[in-house]
């Protein structure tokens, strides 16, 4: 299905969204969904090549589309990205902090600096970009939206650094609601489960499949999430039918943690010890 088969192909013609880490992954199928709904879209990161392919997708959507090579932990090159984003498309109305970093590892095996650059891409950078984004948003009362992860509730083996990140990340989605609902701007969050296809999974989840099996088989849906599925979410929340939702957390994940994080960890030992056992950790 896709998203402008129920709603209005122009839901958001006229509006600008700009999404950290948009390149690729979730991101760019958060991206892909508003330009299906006629926005325009500012999407920066950290890798030019990346960025061009993401413009040529969405741009084959109709969308107009203006790029920067930004890191988020960089405030100056992020308020540049935004204010070039401006520049060409118009004051931004939907905000996605989208950027994320992140490693299976231990956390007795993990380095300070490791678990300082996923707190900085994830937490640091989700500020950075709200912030930057501030004076734009107030002026088209707009939306902010975290991509968020079942870590920052859930305590998850070999993920201490992303779980640490993450909950900060919804305790500062929250505060801007808090703060920021005066100037008539939103800030929700998305937490995906697992979805295929994505770097994420690539990294975090098994990759043979027996494991990827019973995983989907504890999952209630029975199967992993897509990226669109995702998309859909965030163009909700973005949307007037949420016009009155704000400090809230949407899990889209197929009721996968319901049943608890047993068997992902045993899987993520199991992987360590491989890993370990070839010399690659």
């Amino acid at each position: 299905m896709q998203v402008s088969d129920v709603l209005p192909p122009t839901m958001f013609a006229g509006k600008t969204v700009f999404v950290t880490g948009g390149g690729s992954g979730i991101n760019l199928g958060v991206a892909r969904n508003f330009a299906a709904l006629g926005a325009s879209l500012g999407i920066c990161g950290r890798t030019a090549e990346r960025l061009e392919s993401a413009r040529a997708e969405l741009e084959g959507l109709g969308a107009k589309v203006s790029t920067s090579v930004a890191d988020v932990r960089d405030y100056d090159a992020l308020a540049a990205a935004l204010e070039t984003t401006r520049t060409e498309l118009g004051p931004i109305d939907v905000l996605v902090c989208g950027a994320a970093g992140n490693f299976l590892a231990p956390a007795e095996a993990m380095s300070a600096n490791g678990f300082k650059t996923v707190v900085e891409i994830d937490l640091i950078g989700s500020f950075n970009a709200s912030r930057a984004a501030f004076e734009q948003l107030k002026e088209t009362r707009g939306t902010i939206l975290f991509i968020s992860a079942p870590q920052g509730s859930v305590p998850h083996f070999a993920q201490a650094h992303c779980g640490a990140a993450k909950a900060g990340v919804d305790n500062l989605m929250r505060n801007l609601a808090l703060e920021w609902g005066r100037y008539g701007i939103r800030s929700n969050g998305i937490v995906p489960g697992p979805i295929a296809g994505t770097e994420g999974m690539k990294r975090l989840g098994p990759q043979d499949d027996k494991a990827n099996a019973e995983i989907q088989a504890t999952i209630p849906l029975g199967t992993y999430g897509s990226v669109d599925d995702i998309g859909q979410a965030a163009v909700f929340l973005a949307s007037p039918l949420a016009s009155y939702v704000t400090g809230a957390l949407l899990t889209v994940d197929g009721g996968a943690y319901l049943g608890g994080t047993r068997l992902m960890a045993h899987k993520i030992q199991s992987m360590l010890a491989q890993q370990k056992g070839r010399g690659d950790g």
